[in-house]
């Protein structure tokens, strides 16, 4: 009996094994770099907030609130925030989450804790980032925070909000405009014609390329994306929307296109959370067209374009 049963066993095993196989080698020539989502599969998507919530971490030096803490000014990562990926959506101080200590334990205690705000940008904790470094220089202590951010990226590559938090700390912080641009488009061959990473990508070539016809093509794109999505719009998509079309209105003001600059700033105005203060901006634009027009000012057409 003891043979016949580990017989069994091995007949058991071998039967899983030729069923598993073919299917992981088809899973692996229709995807050959997602090991982790076969391995983990739904549950990859909370080990990459896991990470994402760390790399925020690690930027706070970790001074960072737990489930006892207030969260309230902790609610949108700081991180996501600071990148215009994310709508803020935090309250009040967030330099007092601790509270005053509730006795002299706790008081005492807090000195062998980090207890003092700061952003590895700015220093960290070590305050090793001063005015005298270069962009390289001060990008070296939030280098440390990209590893946390690409492999929430790996393990959740349709997270969008780390595609653009981790290339905006490249450029900004670390002045790697082409890995910044390489990691992007990694996100859109994950998340094709994806509105949010268009944006951007489209800051990218406006504001370290210099190359507005090209940055125009991507912001309108994304525009057009957006207005085709059959769903409900989120406050995020709206909040997407937003940054789409008030750059697009500020790059039409740059290059004197009023009209155009009018056409977007109405958009923006739907999705805006302050309306009046964009209505105001369309009057003024109103006015300095008509007294362009009263002058015989010639608006400029709009330069050539080029694919995204």
């Amino acid at each position: 009996m003891p043979y016949l049963l580990m017989l069994l066993l091995l007949l058991l095993a071998f039967s899983v094994a030729a069923w598993v196989e073919p299917r992981y080698q088809a899973r692996q020539e229709a995807h050959p770099a997602n090991m982790m989502s076969f391995l983990l599969g739904d549950s990859r998507r909370l080990f990459a907030n896991h990470f994402f919530v760390k790399a925020d971490v690690y930027f706070h030096s970790g001074f960072y609130p737990t489930i006892f803490d207030n969260q309230q000014s902790f609610q949108t990562p700081h991180m996501a925030e600071d990148a215009g990926a994310l709508k803020g959506h935090n309250e009040g101080d967030e330099t007092t989450f601790m509270g005053p200590p509730l006795d002299f334990i706790e008081a005492f205690s807090r000195h062998f804790t980090p207890s003092q705000h700061t952003h590895l940008d700015e220093g960290g904790a070590q305050g090793t980032n001063g005015p005298d470094l270069d962009l390289g220089e001060k990008g070296g202590e939030v280098r440390e925070i990209l590893p946390w951010l690409k492999i929430s990226a790996e393990l959740d590559p349709n997270r969008i909000e780390t595609y653009m938090v981790t290339a905006y700390w490249l450029r900004k912080r670390m002045g790697k405009v082409d890995e910044a641009e390489a990691f992007l488009r990694e996100g859109l061959r994950a998340n094709p014609y994806n509105p949010a990473i268009l944006y951007e990508l489209g800051r990218i070539y406006h504001e370290d390329r210099t190359n507005d016809a090209h940055a125009r093509n991507l912001w309108e794109l994304g525009v057009r994306k957006m207005d085709e999505q059959k769903t409900v719009k989120s406050e995020q998509d709206d909040f997407i929307m937003f940054q789409l079309t008030l750059s697009l209105a500020r790059l039409e003001e740059d290059h004197g296109n009023l009209p155009k600059a009018i056409e977007w700033l109405e958009r923006v105005k739907v999705v805006s959370p302050y309306p009046a203060v964009i209505e105001k901006q369309i009057e003024e634009d109103k006015q300095k067209l008509a007294d362009n027009q009263k002058s015989g000012a010639v608006t400029p057409d709009k330069p050539g374009s080029q694919p995204p």
